[in-house]
C-alpha cells in the first residue's frame, strides 16, 4: 500500500532547522542561568552577643573516714578470795624476826680484797705504743734478712703467678717470745699460710719497755711475695 502524502505537510524536510533551534534555545538557557546573579541585601544588624553566666562548680569535699584500732581488751578481773576463820583457830605460821642490831660483841665477817685479779689484768694487757718499743735482734735490716731467707714460695702460687704483700700481726711478750700471729690483710691462702710460719719462726726479741718495766706489745709486719 502506497502512502500518498503532500511534500509541503512532510516534517522530515525541516527536521534540521527544528534541531538546530533547540540547540540555540538549550544555549541561550544555559548562558542565562549562568550569568543570573542575586543581590546581596545589606545587613541592619550584626546581632546582639548574649553573654551566658557559667555556674561556678562546686567539687564535695570528701574524706576519709579514719579506721580507729579496735579497743584493747579489758584487764582480766582480780577476784579476791576471802577465808572467813574463827576467832579460835590456831595460825601454824609464825614469822620470826631477827635481830639485826649491832652491838659491841658482834662479830662482822669481812672477806679479804684479792688484788690477784687487778695483776692479771696488767700483765694480759697489750699496749700498741710504749716508750721503748720491741726490737729484733740486729734490728730491721736483721729482721728483713731472717724473712727473705726463711721464706718459701709455694709451689701453687708460683703456678698461678700470684704476687703480694701479706701484713701479719703478732704480739711481743715480756719475755720476747712472738706469739698470738695473725693475718692483718692477705692476699692468698697459700701465701697467708707461708707469711704465718714464718713469723711464728721468729726468734726471741728484745721486749718493749713502759715505765722501766717489760710489756706485751702489739707488732705488725710486712712480708712481700715477689716472683723472679
Amino acid at each position: 500500500m502506497e502512502l500518498k502524502k503532500s511534500p509541503k505537510a512532510d516534517l522530515e524536510n525541516k527536521r534540521n532547522i527544528f534541531v538546530q533551534i533547540g540547540l540555540v534555545i538549550s544555549l541561550g538557557i544555559t548562558l542565562l542561568a549562568f550569568e543570573w546573579t542575586t543581590r546581596v541585601e545589606q545587613a541592619t544588624s550584626l546581632g546582639s552577643v548574649v553573654q551566658q553566666d557559667v555556674e561556678d562548680e562546686i567539687i564535695p569535699i570528701t574524706r576519709q573516714e579514719e579506721v580507729k584500732p579496735p579497743p584493747p581488751p579489758p584487764p582480766p578481773k582480780v577476784v579476791e578470795v576471802l577465808t572467813i576463820v574463827d576467832d579460835d583457830t590456831e595460825i601454824e605460821e609464825e614469822l620470826d624476826i631477827e635481830d639485826t642490831e649491832a652491838d659491841d660483841n658482834t662479830v662482822i665477817d669481812v672477806a679479804p680484797v684479792i688484788q690477784q685479779e687487778a695483776e692479771e689484768e696488767e700483765e694480759s694487757e697489750v699496749f700498741f705504743i710504749v716508750e721503748n718499743m720491741p726490737e729484733f735482734p740486729g734490728g730491721e735490716l736483721a729482721l728483713r734478712k731472717f724473712i727473705a731467707n726463711a721464706i718459701k714460695y709455694p709451689v701453687i702460687a708460683q703456678e698461678n703467678g700470684i704476687q703480694g704483700k701479706v701484713y701479719v700481726n703478732f704480739v711481743v711478750d715480756k719475755d720476747g717470745s712472738v706469739s698470738g700471729a695473725r693475718i692483718a690483710r692477705g692476699v692468698d691462702a697459700s701465701l697467708d699460710k707461708e707469711a704465718l710460719r714464718v713469723v711464728n719462726s721468729l726468734p726471741k726479741w728484745k721486749p718493749g719497755m713502759q715505765r722501766g718495766k717489760p710489756v706485751r706489745v702489739s707488732y705488725t709486719v710486712p712480708i712481700s711475695f715477689v716472683l723472679q
